[in-house]
C-alpha cells in the first residue's frame, strides 16, 4: 500500500507542478508576450490630450504682419466625471446657451467608437476669449470639463483675403486620407497661401499624457512627462506681397469690378494681387458667427467675392495684345520694324462687306508708332501675314507657329501662381477653329483676323497680363509669379521652379520698337493719364469688347524703362476705354510703390478713381 500511496503522491505532484507551468506560461504570455492586456490596463491609467501648435505667422515683403493667431477655446468634458449636483442654470449662463442646447450637447451615442463616457469629447468649440474668461473663473464648480487652447487666424488688416485665404474645418475625406495627421475638429487651409503652404505653417502637433484614477479623474502626469512631446509652431512665412501697394489698389479699386496684379520683374514676385469686389478676411476667422458670415459671401451672386477674378476670370486682353503680334511677325520677318500700314479709318476684306473699324490718328509709319496710335488695320495687316506664312489657302501653318509663341509666353497654359483656382484663360487652336466653323464652310485668316488685336477668341487672366509686362521689361525672359519670398529664421527655400528663367525665342532687337511704341503710348498716346512725374514708363492701353454691355478698361506697363523694377497689368470691368480707368490706375500705383507717395500733381486723378462707382452706377 505505502507503494500505491507513494505513487499517487507523486502524480498529484506532477499535476500541480504542470498546473503552475501552465499559469506561469499563461501569465507570462498575457505579460510578456501578448500587450492587449496591458494595453487595455493602460487605457484606464493613462489619458493624453493633443497639444495644438502655433500656425506659421504671414509677413509682407517688409516684415508687416499680415495674418497671426488668436486664441480659440473648446471646452472638452468626461461624462463620466460630471457632477450630477452641478450649477446647470450658472454654467448655462456663463456659456449663453439655454438648459435643451446642454442636454443636447451631452447626448451622445456612446455605444458607438466615436464616444466613451470615459474619454474627452468637445462640449462645445470655438469659444470666444470674453466668453472663457468669465468660465474659466468657474471652472472648479464644473468637475469632468475642462478647456483646450487652440489657434484662429486673424488679420491685423483687411487686405489681401484672396491671396492669403482661409482656413475650414476638415472633413472626412481629408481626415481618412491623411494617415492620422488630422482628426475631426482640425483645421486645414482651404484656399490661398494658407492651402498651398499647409505643410510649411500647420507645424506639428504635441501630446501631453497624464495619470487617471480608476473613476477616469487625473491624478498627475504620467511618467513625470518623459513621454509628453511639445508642440511645434508651423513655419513663419514672408510673402512677398507689398502691403501698402496691395491696400492702395483695394482702395483704387472700391466700388468697381476687375483686377490689379504687379510683379517684381526681376523676380516674378508678386507685389500686389487684388480682385474686386472682394472681402475682409476677417469674416473668415474662427468663431461662431463664421458659418454665417461665409455664406453670405457665398451666396453673393451679384457681386460674387469669393471669385478670384485676377486668375480665375478670363478676359479679352484688347490692344495690349498687339506688342505679341509685333514681336512674333518682327521674329518671323513678315514685318520690319519700320515697315508701315496707311489707314483711312478702317480695314476692308474683300468680299465681305463687313469694314472693320479704326478711329483717325497719324499715319502709322513703323511699328513703334502703330502702338502708340493703337491702329487696328496695320495688326489686321500684320496678324494676316503671320497666319498666311505659308499662302492665304494654309492658316493653320501659321496659326500653329504663332500658338507656340503664345506658349512661350505662358498663355494658354497657368502659370503655375503658387496659390490654387488659376485658370489657363483661352488660346485657340486650328482644332478648335475647325469645330467652331464646322457648318460654315471653314476658316481663313480673314475670318479670325480679330485676334490681331486682342479680341475674338482670345483669353487671359489679369495675372498673365502682368506677367506679359514683366517679360516686355526683361526683354523676353520671366519667372514664374509667385506670393512666397522665403519663411522667417528658417532655410527653407521657395519651390525650385520659381527660380527658373523662362524665355521666349525672340531677339532682343526686337524688343526695342515694341517698347519705344510703349514709351510714346504713355507720354503722347492713349496712355497719357499714367504720366507719372519723374518715372519713366512704358504701357499700352486697350479696350476689351463686352458683348453684354459697356466695353472693359485694360492698361499693361512696366517701370521705370530702364532697370525695371515693377510690371503691372490692371482691368476695370465697364471701365469702357483703356484710358479711363486702367492707365490712371496703372500709373498711380507705379508711383505709390517706387515713391511710396502720391505727388500733388495726381492727387485729382487719385480722387477720381477712388470716388468712381461702376457697380452701382457703371
Amino acid at each position: 500500500m505505502s507503494d500505491i500511496y507513494r505513487d499517487r503522491h507523486r502524480i498529484i505532484q506532477l499535476i500541480f507542478a504542470f498546473a503552475a507551468f501552465i499559469l506561469l506560461a499563461k501569465a507570462m504570455y498575457i505579460q510578456v508576450i501578448d500587450t492587449s492586456q496591458r494595453e487595455r490596463a493602460n487605457a484606464t491609467a493613462i489619458g493624453s490630450y493633443t497639444q495644438y501648435p502655433s500656425r506659421g505667422l504671414i509677413y509682407d515683403r517688409n516684415g508687416k504682419l499680415l495674418v497671426n493667431n488668436n486664441p480659440i477655446y473648446d471646452l472638452m468634458v468626461t461624462y463620466s466625471l460630471i457632477d450630477e449636483n452641478m450649477d446647470t442654470t450658472l454654467f448655462c449662463s456663463l456659456l449663453d446657451i439655454d438648459k435643451a442646447s446642454f442636454i443636447k450637447q451631452l447626448d451622445k451615442n456612446f455605444r458607438s467608437n466615436r464616444f466613451s463616457k470615459r474619454k474627452p469629447f468637445v462640449f462645445m468649440d470655438k469659444l470666444s476669449s470674453e466668453i472663457y474668461a468669465g468660465f474659466q473663473e468657474h471652472l472648479y464648480r464644473f468637475p469632468g470639463f475642462f478647456v483646450q487652447l487652440r489657434n484662429a487666424r486673424g488679420y491685423p488688416h483687411q487686405n489681401a483675403a484672396h491671396a492669403l485665404g482661409f482656413l475650414n474645418e476638415v472633413n472626412k475625406s481629408q481626415v481618412a486620407k491623411s494617415n492620422g495627421l488630422y482628426k475631426g475638429g482640425d483645421y486645414i487651409g482651404a484656399s490661398g497661401l494658407e492651402k498651398k503652404y499647409e505643410t510649411e505653417l500647420r507645424g506639428k502637433k504635441g501630446v501631453k499624457n497624464f495619470l487617471k484614477d480608476n473613476l477616469g479623474r487625473i491624478v498627475g502626469p504620467y511618467r513625470d512627462g518623459k513621454q509628453d512631446t511639445m508642440a511645434i509652431s508651423g513655419k513663419d512665412m514672408i510673402s512677398s506681397i507689398d502691403l501698402d501697394l496691395q491696400a492702395y489698389g483695394e482702395l483704387l479699386m472700391q466700388n468697381k469690378t476687375g483686377s490689379i496684379v504687379a510683379i517684381e520683374p526681376k523676380t516674378g514676385e508678386v507685389l500686389a494681387m487684388l480682385s474686386a469686389p472682394g472681402y475682409d478676411p476677417n469674416d473668415l476667422t474662427i468663431n461662431r458667427y463664421r458659418s454665417e458670415a461665409f455664406h453670405a459671401l457665398l451666396n453673393d451672386t451679384l457681386t460674387r467675392p469669393f471669385l478670384d477674378r485676377s486668375i480665375s476670370a478670363k478676359y479679352p486682353p484688347g490692344s495690349i495684345f498687339k506688342t505679341i503680334v509685333s514681336l512674333v511677325a518682327m521674329q518671323e520677318g513678315v514685318l520690319a520694324p519700320d515697315q508701315g500700314y496707311s489707314c483711312n479709318g478702317s480695314y476692308n476684306v474683300k468680299g465681305t462687306g463687313k469694314p472693320r473699324k479704326c478711329h483717325n490718328h497719324a499715319y502709322a509709319y513703323n511699328t513703334s508708332v502703330a502702338l502708340q496710335h493703337s491702329c487696328n488695320t496695320f495688326y489686321f495687316h500684320v496678324i494676316r501675314n503671320i497666319l498666311e506664312v505659308q499662302d492665304y489657302y494654309n492658316p493653320e501653318v501659321g496659326l500653329n507657329m504663332f500658338n507656340e509663341y503664345l506658349y512661350q509666353f505662358g498663355l494658354g497654359q497657368t502659370l503655375g501662381i503658387d496659390i490654387p483656382n488659376e485658370k489657363s484663360g483661352n488660346v485657340p487652336s486650328v482644332d478648335f477653329y475647325n469645330y467652331l466653323y464646322r457648318n460654315q464652310g471653314g476658316w481663313k485668316s480673314p475670318t479670325i483676323m480679330s485676334i490681331g488685336i486682342g479680341q475674338g477668341e482670345i483669353e487671359m487672366t489679369t495675372l498673365q497680363m502682368a506677367n506679359l509686362a514683366a517679360i516686355m521689361a526683361n526683354r523676353g525672359h520671366w519667372y514664374p509669379p509667385h506670393l512666397v519670398k522665403g519663411f522667417r529664421n528658417d532655410t527653407t527655400q521657395i519651390p525650385s521652379k520659381y527660380r527658373q528663367k523662362r524665355t521666349v525665342k525672340i531677339d532682343d532687337t526686337y524688343f526695342n520698337p515694341v517698347i519705344k511704341g510703349m514709351e510714346l503710348v504713355v507720354t503722347k498716346g492713349t496712355g497719357r493719364a499714367a504720366q507719372t512725374p519723374d518715372i519713366s514708363i512704358a504701357g499700352k492701353t486697350g479696350t476689351s469688347q463686352n458683348p453684354h454691355g459697356i466695353d472693359h478698361s485694360v492698361f499693361f506697363a512696366f517701370a521705370p524703362i530702364e532697370n525695371p523694377k515693377i510690371a503691372i497689368a490692371v482691368y476695370v470691368e465697364h471701365g469702357k476705354w483703356g484710358s479711363d480707368y486702367g492707365a490712371p490706375m496703372a500709373g498711380l500705383m507705379i508711383e505709390k510703390y517706387l515713391k511710396r507717395e502720391i505727388s500733388e500733381q495726381k492727387k485729382a486723378v487719385e480722387q477720381k478713381m477712388i470716388d468712381a462707382n461702376l457697380i452701382d452706377n457703371p
